[in-house]
């Protein structure tokens, strides 16, 4: 009994005041009925608690079991602006959000008395600097893609906007990225969902990302379809074509949009019914094997009037990448560039084991692509960009110094418009109104406000770059290597980035020197004419194989 007395204690206490309450207005006057209305409605919840079967808490605790819910539900915002430490990733620190904002917004972004890092922990990392540090005028830097098959080739942006579809994000969001790379003079890659009208409007540069759903170039049966592509890819605003294989933040999985949201406008970017199941499949119908991706590739260049194709993946099985590899070798066809993809990205959302545990990060996986073009002497024929949580100049330092040629960015310039990490993006109730499809809310992103804070991000942070690589004594990007960022290792120990990413050398995998342990261990099991290994893994690594090649590395 005491316990019960316990358990119901506030529910009584509400009872009993909603009683007073009522006796009271009966009595002496009407300004007891808020007080009633109040109490009585406690008491209705209450009651409401105690008969329904879903939640234990509330049936032990009625009305104050509800808090329980209360604080989870504010749980995020009340750290986030309340506890969360300046520095902690959550999945981006409030020191880089904020960086971005102040680039966006043209604020300063000096900081007094110090770094708020651990210059002796783990993983701490820096650029070295030189003794003659040199001055550079001008920041936009640029590089050209396009190989010796491209007859198109595009003057790209070191910094572009990495693939956010229409859809995932909102009409308004999708035009101040693209309206912003139109005053940067920079990239806007569509993401899978289509093209849209939103993509056009303002005439930015579009990288187009073409998934397996092949979004407005599909038949209604879901395969590709050649015309509709060739009608889209040749448009001006077209600049680059993207094979996306995998992505970052879910590498392997498909989707599904489902049909309440899919509204007439995504359905005519995409090219699929309004108001039914949008399916993206896990893999490719345009191809099966490693040749045939590569044939597929020459067919999308001729059919978009010689601009630059390529392909996205977010390294899984390394076989699979090798034996793209050995299919570039076996048809002398390369893409014009590969984007490598960072486990760590992703705007979208998906299962939590895909976002924790699924794909190689951006370091090993760009690192291992970087490297086996070099080992088989096709690195200058192929440009990397690279995308996975850039954020700062350093950032693109880092990256570019391990082996990319360019870097994409999306959550980064999702800030420059206004996001602020409410991790509310797959409910429709950003309250930003980026990730959001409701006209009210998104109606609060003022384009001609946020499309200069776009550009003004991209050119501050090229600003930083330069200032980084003057500091360096180099001129350009393209110039970093490895060995000119160090990083302080658990022992603590200093190494730099050449020691703990060894290069191969041009042309070492023909040779068949496999200095590196995945090279030994994987590059035998890759065939160009299947993504499937040649032989078992278990076999590689216990010394022999079923097709005779002798292994002795374990991984």
């Amino acid at each position: 009994m005491h316990r019960l007395l316990t358990r119901y204690t506030v529910f009584y206490l509400v009872i009993a005041l909603s009683v007073l309450s009522a006796a009271l207005a009966l009595t002496t006057g009407p300004g007891w009925w808020v007080s009633f209305a109040l109490f009585g409605t406690l008491t209705l919840l209450g009651v409401n608690d105690l008969t329904q079967t879903q939640h234990a808490i509330r049936r032990n605790y009625p009305v104050i079991g509800n808090l329980r819910f209360l604080f989870e539900f504010v749980r995020p915002e009340i750290r986030q602006y309340f506890f969360e430490d300046d520095t902690l990733e959550q999945p981006f620190s409030r020191v880089n959000r904020s960086l971005v904002y102040q680039r966006a917004k043209r604020q300063t972004d000096l900081r007094p008395f110090g770094t708020q890092g651990d210059v002796y922990g783990n993983d701490y990392e820096w650029i070295n600097h030189a003794m003659a540090p040199v001055h550079i005028p001008d920041t936009d830097f640029r590089i050209k893609v396009g190989g010796p098959d491209c007859t198109r080739p595009v003057d790209l942006s070191v910094f572009n906007i990495s693939a956010m579809s229409f859809g995932a994000l909102s009409a308004n969001a999708v035009m101040a990225l693209n309206k912003g790379a139109a005053l940067g003079r920079f990239a806007h890659d569509t993401g899978e969902g289509g093209v849209s009208a939103y993509h056009l409007k303002h005439g930015g540069d579009l990288i187009w990302n073409i998934g397996s759903g092949y979004f407005g170039c599909r038949n209604e049966d879901g395969s590709f379809s050649e015309a509709r592509f060739a009608d889209m890819a040749r448009r001006d605003s077209i600049r680059m074509i993207e094979i996306k294989l995998s992505q970052g933040a879910k590498p392997g999985h498909g989707g599904v949009l489902p049909g309440p949201k899919v509204t007439a406008e995504i359905a005519a970017a995409r090219g699929v019914p309004a108001g039914q199941d949008c399916i993206s499949p896990s893999s490719h119908s345009a191809f099966r094997t490693p040749i045939e991706l590569m044939h597929f590739i020459v067919r999308l260049r001729e059919l978009s009037g010689g601009k630059p194709v390529g392909f996205k993946l977010c390294i899984g099985h390394p076989w699979e990448w090798f034996a793209m590899a050995k299919a570039m070798l076996a048809t002398d066809i390369t893409p014009d560039f590969i984007v490598v993809d960072g486990a760590e990205g992703g705007t979208g959302a998906a299962p939590i084991e895909f976002v924790d545990h699924v794909g190689t990060p951006l370091r090993e996986g760009l690192r291992l692509v970087h490297n086996t073009l070099v080992g088989t002497g096709l690195r200058e024929r192929i440009r990397l960009g690279a995308s996975g949580k850039v954020i700062s100049a350093f950032d693109m330092a880092r990256i570019m110094a391990l082996g990319a040629d360019w870097c994409n960015s999306a959550r980064a310039y999702m800030f420059a418009i206004g996001c602020i990490q409410a991790q509310v993006c797959h409910t429709g109730r950003c309250p930003t109104g980026v990730t959001t499809q409701d006209p009210k809310r998104q109606k609060a992103l003022v384009v001609a406000d946020k499309s200069v804070r776009v550009a003004n991000y991209h050119a501050n942070t090229l600003k930083a770059l330069g200032e980084l690589l003057g500091a360096a004594g180099l001129h350009h990007p393209c110039e970093l290597r490895p060995h000119h960022i160090a990083r302080r290792i658990p022992s603590g120990e200093v190494r730099v980035l050449s020691a703990l990413f060894p290069d191969l050398e041009r042309g070492e995998l023909l040779e068949g020197h496999f200095r590196n342990t995945i090279f030994r261990t994987a590059w035998p099991m890759a065939q160009a004419e299947s993504f499937e290994p040649l032989y078992s893994l278990s076999a590689a690594l216990s010394g022999h194989s079923d097709r005779g090649i002798p292994q002795t590395a374990a991984l």
